[in-house]
Order: C-alpha cells, then sequence, then structure tokens
C-alpha cells in the first residue's frame, strides 16, 4: 500500500527527476522566479513588519547558516527561511498560480535558498528542487480546488492554501536539497503535514499577521527536512489517510488525480501568473480597466459615479465591508481594496502601471483618492464570475458629469500566459524593488546570476550582494 500512497507517489517524482531532465522552459520559469522573489525581499524593507522579523531572526541566535536578505551575518537556516519568506510575501507582489489562488514562490524560493545555502548544493540543483517544490505546492492546492463552486475549498473553509501547501512544497525542495531519497522526502511530507497552517480573516478586516504566513511555512519546511535528516519518520498516508492532511484541512473532500496526474510530464511551473503590480491580485484587471479608461480620456476630476464588476467570490476580499474598502487606513489595507485599485489606476502611477509608491498610508489618506473611492460599488458581474478562477476579471463602468456612460471589460490577468510579462518588463521591476538599496551594479549581478543559476554560480555567491542593504529609498513604511 505504501508504495502507492500519494505521498510516495509525490517522493518518486520528487526523487527520480534531475536538472538535467527539467524541460526548458520549466528551469526558465524557476530562475525568473527566483529573481523576483529575491527583488521582492530587498523592496520589502521599507515596511516596519520587515524590521521586526529581522531582529526577531536575529535575536534568535544560533549556528551561521544561510543568508537574510538585508540581514547582515548569516543565521541558521530555518530562520533565514522564515525572514524571506516574510519578506517575499508582505508586498502581496509575488506570483500567483490559478486557479488555484496559490503563491507558491514565497514560501517554496526561501526555503529552498536556505536548505541550499548550508549544504552547499550548487545552481543546478537549486533549480531543480524549486521546480519540484511549486509543482507539488500547486498540485496539492489544486486538490483543493472545487471544480463545481469555481473557488477553492481552502479558502471556504477560511485558510490560507498558500501557506498551508507552502509548507510542503517547500519541505520536498528542502528535504532534495538535504540530500533525501525517497523515503526520506515521503516522510518529509509527513511531518510538514503536521505544521502546515494559515487562516485568510486578515484580508477582510486587517492585521498584518498574513505576512507572517509564508514566513512559517518556509521555516516550517527546513526544519521539517532537517528533522527527517536526523530520524524523524512521517506516516506514509499523511494525504489521503483517515485523519490525513485531507481529510484535515479539506474534510476528505479532494482531487486525487490533481496531485498525480501527469506527474513528471505535465508541469504547472511555467504557468504561474507573475504580478505587475503589488496589491491583491484580485484587484489587478481593475486596476487595468481604470488605467484603459483614463487612456481613452475619462477625466478622473469629472467622474460621477463608478461601478466595478467583479467575479461574485472575490467581493468578500476585495469589495466588504464596503465602508472599510472605500477608505483605507494603510497602504496595507489599500493592497485589497477594489475601490484604491480604481482611484490609483485613474490617476496614474509608477513601475508597471503602478508600482510600490502607490501604496502608502499618504495616498490611501489622500483626499483625491478618497473622493474617487467614495464613488466606487464593487458588485458582482456575470461575465467576471463565469471566468473566474482561471483568471481574475473586472468590468469597470464609470458615468461621468456630462452623462457619458465608459465601459471596459479586461478578462485576462497581465503576467499570465494571455498577457504574460516580458523580461524586459520583469527586470524593471526587479530595478524598481532593488532601488535605493541595492547598488545598481549589484542589482544587476544579482539579477544576471539567477538568471543564470544553474549554470556555475553557488547559491552564496548569488546572495552575498544582498546580505547588506543601503536605506537611500526613504524610511519604513506600512
Amino acid at each position: 500500500m505504501a508504495e502507492h500512497t500519494l505521498a510516495r507517489q509525490l517522493a518518486a517524482f520528487a526523487t527520480g527527476t534531475g536538472y538535467d531532465t527539467l524541460p526548458a522552459e520549466v528551469a526558465d520559469s524557476v530562475r525568473r522566479r527566483i529573481a523576483d522573489i529575491l527583488g521582492l525581499c530587498v523592496a520589502a524593507h521599507r515596511l516596519p513588519t520587515s524590521a521586526a522579523i529581522v531582529a526577531h531572526v536575529r535575536e534568535q541566535g544560533g549556528a551561521a547558516q544561510a543568508t537574510v536578505i538585508g540581514g547582515g551575518p548569516p543565521v541558521p537556516a530555518p530562520l533565514a527561511a522564515l525572514a524571506n519568506g516574510v519578506l517575499a510575501h508582505s508586498l502581496d507582489y509575488d506570483d500567483t498560480h490559478l486557479p488555484s489562488v496559490l503563491h507558491p514562490s514565497a514560501c517554496v524560493v526561501p526555503a529552498a535558498l536556505a536548505a541550499a545555502e548550508t549544504s552547499g548544493a550548487d545552481g543546478a540543483r537549486t533549480v531543480h528542487a524549486v521546480a519540484v517544490g511549486l509543482e507539488v505546492c500547486v498540485r496539492l492546492g489544486m486538490a483543493g480546488y472545487d471544480r463545481t463552486a469555481g473557488n477553492s475549498t481552502f479558502f471556504e473553509h477560511g485558510q490560507h492554501a498558500t501557506s498551508i501547501c507552502g509548507a510542503l512544497g517547500g519541505a520536498v525542495a528542502a528535504g532534495l536539497l538535504l540530500g533525501l531519497d525517497e523515503d526520506g522526502v515521503e516522510s518529509v511530507l509527513g511531518i510538514a503535514a503536521s505544521m502546515a497552517a494559515g487562516i485568510i480573516e486578515a484580508n477582510r478586516t486587517g492585521g498584518t499577521v498574513k505576512r507572517l504566513h509564508c514566513g512559517l511555512a518556509a521555516q516550517s519546511a527546513v526544519t521539517a527536512a532537517q528533522l527527517v535528516r536526523r530520524g524523524f519518520t512521517g506516516p506514509p498516508t499523511v494525504l489521503e489517510g483517515r485523519f490525513g492532511f485531507f481529510e484535515a484541512f479539506l474534510h476528505g473532500v479532494y482531487d486525487p488525480e490533481a496531485v498525480t496526474g501527469g506527474l513528471g510530464t505535465t508541469w504547472a511551473v511555467p504557468g504561474i501568473f507573475f504580478k505587475p503590480y503589488p496589491a491583491n491580485h484580485f484587484t489587478h484587471t481593475a486596476a487595468d480597466a481604470a488605467m484603459a479608461l483614463r487612456e481613452q480620456g475619462l477625466d478622473p476630476g469629472r467622474v460621477e459615479r463608478l461601478v466595478l464588476g467583479v467575479p461574485a467570490p472575490v467581493i468578500r476580499t476585495i469589495g466588504q465591508p464596503i465602508e472599510n474598502k472605500r477608505a483605507p487606513e494603510t497602504g496595507y489595507q489599500a493592497q485589497f481594496s477594489g475601490p484604491y485599485m480604481v482611484a490609483a489606476g485613474l490617476l496614474g502611477g509608477g513601475g508597471l502601471g503602478l508600482g510600490l509608491d502607490d501604496f502608502t498610508d499618504e495616498l490611501a489618506h489622500d483626499p483625491a483618492r478618497r473622493a474617487l473611492m467614495a464613488k466606487v460599488e464593487v458588485v458582482a458581474d456575470e461575465t467576471a464570475t463565469a471566468v473566474f478562477p482561471e483568471q481574475f476579471p473586472a468590468v469597470l463602468t464609470a458615468h461621468d458629469t456630462d452623462g457619458r456612460v465608459w465601459r471596459q471589460e479586461v478578462l485576462a490577468n497581465r503576467g499570465g500566459s494571455e498577457r504574460p510579462l516580458s523580461d524586459a518588463e520583469l527586470e524593471l521591476k526587479f530595478r524598481d524593488n532593488t532601488a535605493g538599496r541595492l547598488a545598481e551594479a549589484d542589482a544587476a549581478l544579482v539579477m544576471d546570476r539567477a538568471l543564470r543559476l544553474g549554470e556555475s554560480d553557488r547559491i552564496p555567491d548569488l546572495l552575498r550582494p544582498l546580505a547588506e542593504l543601503t536605506n537611500t529609498a526613504g524610511g519604513p513604511r506600512d
């Protein structure tokens, strides 16, 4: 029986592949995601919560094993994974898989980098481990996707699937880099499943706890791998067992084919969406629609009413409570506000259309934005709901003071396969994220090494320029 459990099949996949067997598009996708995550970790140093997690990690002491981005001398590998996972997810700028609505790289990449650095693994092994970890994470997330309801069952239960599935995907990646065999990878899934957690109420009503989730998942991942290497074991039926992962999180309702179907031949990794804007992914097409209307000539000062049509399941995240979404108190709350994204898109911004500096506490209180947000209704749209969650569409209708009605549909997200970000756009995002905190020469070096990872560079060479950052971009903000 153990040879046919889901955990055993995932373990066989993980240990039965290698860098040389990865499809070129998978390896290339992984390298781009590592570069993206490193840029996000640098950018996140503007936040008070980032300073807090780095200080917390440094206070713990312990063996000098792995690098915290902007954190100085090395720290124990699980703590490096914790800090970097927090940094990676804190700006809500990390990639997303659809329709599972997972943010896999922010969990898997920090875990893999910490494990690779402490074990001395080279770039090729690291790229392979990240690819496998991402694939495992996404497949577990898709096992909990309810195709009838068109939504994640994890999400319906109030669970953050990212940190839950990310702990397991990250553990597989870390386990490979620490040299675990098939039995060991099976056990690492069994142990990480007891460490996986995360609830998403903060998306609705505030709090910064969600920033911890990917860090806690990455820390659990590395810890689980280290414990297996010391002899701990997990149950072979950890996933499908009567008291296993899917029973505990999904009440036993899951799709086993999503876990193992096409495993090793069909890869989800290249299809994971990169984020062009630093905000909750549900809000992106709202910004795109607003920017399109502005380009068509809509004058924000002459707007009388705005109706943002979105998929019905996302309203509770970006449109409720509507009084909160129309008046976010912080830049962080603005990242989860449909009305704010409409206002920001109409008024224009930086980066790839909207950048980090468009989400400050000051702009959340900006009178022009507040005036526009007050005019935004967030409603369910049938067209958008029909497409969700393969995409996160929006239909924006604007009524101006001249009686004209403007309408813009955006049915596909920028950053996905239908509207991919170019290498130049990803480099612009990376440079925007590192500006003022990393010298231009170092930024170019890190980007180049990340995109060539697998050829020769070891992980310490990649991370060395990132251990100490400057702060000429201004003080921290939230």
